[in-house]
């Protein structure tokens, strides 16, 4: 076999791959591949597999770089780059370069600068960010002297990752490397690999929905393999994560740009509306309206925006009010995470409160309740408020947890049962329904 692909490459070298791909292939590239096919066949087999093969886009096309950039090399007598980045996508994919370049996606790497990434590089440390945080939100890639690029920060297909050429994002986080493929962007694993976990588990939610149980039964039936893929027309039972915030509708053009038909922002402690929501709203409306009826739609959203508005009002807007008193008061430092109530609060709304939003949002009732609002309700009561009450005590200030009471407890009747207990009244129907329903008495 190995002496076959031997043949076979030479062959392919020497009649130009004329009869062999859609295009010619440039002789830069005939070149490029007289090595890397012995060296690392796998890789070839994929680009044989791809569009570009058929579009004569071979290795050179793509990696080429030009004198005076960061990352340009020489190797065997080219000047190239590792590194295929968005700019360079762009000279034969301009709309979806700009389209990613103005997402949130692109922006992702961002975070490296924030709370998310000070805790990981001080609780856990730098190798675990460059194998973890780094993998989906991106690193800043650099460039060692000799043009090759530094293992810190290299290998990296961050959504948000920042190249030597200082574009944002790769495009190979969804279309893997070689083969490019939009069947596989189409797929809901490949947006698995960073949306899943205990603070963003749309992964996780979407395959407990109906959607991604349909998804399972017909995932052979859905044509994700034709040039165009639009929601109703090329398949009918089941979306995929591409299907709502990427891919085509009758009404609408594929977009790259992820943000276009989100309303809500489902992952900051407050959720707010995003900019421009009512058009995103009437762009993910239009998807739902592919196989649902407009009052089906309605209805879901209804119960979405009672239940945003439920995590805000009731939760999230109190916990970061009582704990910006408890700074104001000198019950507890300004600082993050030197104190144990600012690791319950963390994890109330960067976890628990995350899970219910997106449970909520993407039709997934677990994650939704238990996994989501229960938490953060028994957070709130069984670990929040104590800890504000123990740290109030310690700092010989125990009028500011009463004052916390007094103005976000008891002010609310949402929050009394805190106070006073459950209903007596619905205990009683409670008790009443299980004697009656199942002949079982309950204590």
């Amino acid at each position: 076999m190995k002496r076959f692909l031997k043949i076979l490459a030479g062959c392919m070298v020497i009649f130009g791959w004329a009869g062999f791909a859609g295009a010619a292939i440039s002789d830069q590239t005939k070149e490029c591949l007289a090595c890397h096919q012995e060296q690392m066949p796998g890789l070839i087999t994929q680009w044989q597999s791809s569009s570009h093969w058929q579009s004569g886009v071979g290795c050179y096309e793509c990696h080429k770089a030009e004198k005076g950039e960061a990352d340009a090399r020489e190797h065997n007598g080219f000047l190239v780059a590792t590194i295929v980045s968005p700019k360079d996508c762009g000279q034969c994919h301009p709309q979806e370069t700009a389209e990613q370049e103005s997402s949130h996606h692109a922006k992702a790497g961002d975070i490296l600068n924030t709370q998310d990434g000070l805790l990981g590089q001080t609780i856990g440390g730098e190798p675990a960010v460059a194998v973890g945080c780094r993998q989906c939100h991106g690193s800043i890639v650099k460039v060692n002297e000799d043009g090759t690029l530094d293992s810190a920060t290299w290998p990296n297909t961050g959504i948000g990752r920042v190249n030597p050429d200082g574009s944002k994002g790769t495009c190979s986080a969804c279309h893997t490397r070689h083969r490019f493929s939009k069947e596989q962007a189409r797929k809901p694993e490949v947006c698995g690999k960073c949306h899943l976990g205990p603070d963003h588990p749309q992964k996780e939610v979407y395959e407990e929905s109906k959607h991604g149980i349909l998804y399972r039964a017909y995932e052979h039936e859905l044509n994700m393999d034709r040039p165009k893929w639009v929601a109703g027309e090329d398949y009918y039972d089941a979306p995929t994560c591409a299907s709502c915030h990427i891919s085509a509708s009758r009404n609408q053009p594929v977009t790259h740009d992820v943000g276009d038909r989100l309303s809500w922002d489902l992952r900051a402690p407050i959720s707010k509306r995003t900019d421009d929501w009512q058009m995103k709203l009437v762009n993910m409306k239009d998807v739902c309206s592919s196989c649902h009826v407009a009052g089906f739609v309605q209805g879901f959203y209804d119960q979405l925006d009672n239940f945003v508005d439920l995590y805000n009002d009731k939760f999230a807007i109190p916990a970061k009010e009582i704990r910006s008193l408890l700074m104001d008061r000198g019950v507890i430092s300004k600082d993050n995470f030197d104190e144990k109530i600012d690791w319950i609060y963390w994890e109330l709304w960067h976890h628990e409160g995350r899970r219910a939003r997106h449970g909520a949002a993407m039709s997934g009732p677990d994650y939704a309740w238990w996994h989501g609002i229960y938490d953060v309700a028994k957070n709130f009561y069984s670990e929040f408020l104590p800890e504000a009450e123990e740290a109030s005590k310690k700092a010989g200030k125990p009028e500011v947890y009463d004052e916390i009471i007094d103005k976000y407890i008891k002010s609310d009747p949402r929050h009394i049962w805190f106070i006073e207990g459950f209903d007596p009244k619905k205990v009683d129907a409670m008790k009443q329904y299980y004697q009656e329903r199942y002949d079982q008495k309950v204590e």
